[in-house]
């Protein structure tokens, strides 16, 4: 018989319900994220409408360096997660409490807590280490912890499949999850081996509303000479800044919307974008020593055939070409996006953080 696996994947506003019956989405339920009595008892309503499950899954944002695998989600698993809150604040307490609310509807199902930064414990020292005094890494684990993992390995995963690759062994592929919140993985023999995001998410790409890299000297100055609290800088480059920033609003389809009709904020924000998208592209590219295959996914990735477009425009020295009709729509989830014959592969791909996570689900569970 097929396992049921419910996916429970906890954002900052929102909580994704899904069972998987195989591959195959058998019951969904979209809440908002849990935040007492009220939420938990939606959740329980939802739940019960599933019928029954095998095992759950659950996406933990922050594993930190405690965890560079799939787990049994158990008290003592609970616990230690609790401590990484500090460096997940907006994620990592919605996740427990939604494992606290599911565990309360299904005490005796058994349950996986899948990272996000798990697929990113791989990357070697000289990529993850941060130039900072040893005393302070060391007390502190300062490092890059790098986030997305579930969906940059599904993505490179699912692009070696779409390229007929029998084996990963030597193949590389930049996987950009593009959304939201957005990243880079440099995926060598099905290893991330460099991402974008850094010690939080905020590093890298520019965002929806998050900055992405700044110079730490610019947070320093406007700290000392504007007296600019931080929790105020906190919360301008997290929730103010990127697209928002720039152009006003954090939704790439108005961005591009109002760039094609002349709207100068709006062409600065999608210049901006792409011109830190092509760069770090070809940076996660340099890690690997080259490319064989390109990925673009996420809510952004998926659906803006033209972000994809103007960022190939800029990396065919990287052999990284798109063909317009292809890259303007194709059949089912994913497809190719590239001319035939291309140095480098290019792939489309829905992002189904769900499918990885119900398959780390059954590994742990040996289901």
């Amino acid at each position: 018989m097929t396992t049921r696996v419910l996916v429970v994947n906890a954002g900052s506003s929102s909580l994704k319900l899904r069972v998987l019956a195989g591959d195959d989405v058998v019951a969904t339920a979209d809440l908002p994220a849990p935040r007492g009595t009220a939420d938990n008892a939606e959740i329980k309503e939802a739940i019960e409408s599933f019928g029954p499950v095998d095992a759950v899954g659950h996406r933990v944002v922050h594993g930190g360096t405690l965890y560079a695998a799939p787990v049994l989600a158990t008290d003592e698993v609970r616990r230690r997660l609790e401590t990484l809150s500090d460096l997940a604040p907006l994620h990592q307490p919605k996740s427990l409490a939604a494992m606290d609310a599911v565990r309360a509807v299904l005490p005796d199902t058994p349950g996986v807590a899948c990272f996000d930064t798990a697929f990113h414990a791989t990357i070697g020292d000289a990529a993850a280490t941060f130039a900072l005094p040893a005393e302070w890494r060391i007390r502190w684990t300062l490092r890059r912890y790098g986030f997305h993992g579930l969906s940059h390995a599904y993505a490179s995963r699912r692009a070696a499949e779409l390229a007929g690759v029998a084996t990963p062994e030597g193949l590389r592929v930049v996987t950009c999850h593009l959304g939201a919140g957005a990243s880079l993985a440099a995926v060598k023999s099905g290893k991330s081996v460099d991402t974008t995001m850094g010690f939080t998410p905020l590093d890298g790409l520019v965002m929806a509303t998050r900055s992405g890299s700044v110079d730490p000297g610019l947070v320093l100055w406007l700290e000392e000479h504007a007296h600019t609290p931080s929790g105020e800088l906190a919360a301008t480059l997290e929730y103010r800044s990127g697209l928002t920033g720039l152009a006003g609003t954090g939704d790439m389809r108005e961005v591009l919307a109002r760039a094609a009709a002349g709207d100068p904020r709006a062409v600065l924000g999608r210049d901006v974008y792409l011109h830190r998208l092509r760069g770090l592209i070809a940076a996660m590219a340099a890690a690997m020593d080259g490319l064989d295959i390109i990925v673009f996914t996420g809510g952004v990735g998926e659906n803006s055939a033209e972000i994809r477009s103007r960022a190939a425009a800029g990396l065919g020295f990287l052999g990284v070409y798109v063909d317009d009709e292809r890259n303007s729509g194709g059949e089912g989830d994913d497809w190719e996006i590239g001319p035939d014959g291309a140095p480098v592969r290019a792939f489309r791909i829905a992002a189904r953080e769900d499918k990885q996570i119900a398959a780390e689900v059954r590994s742990v569970l040996s289901l």
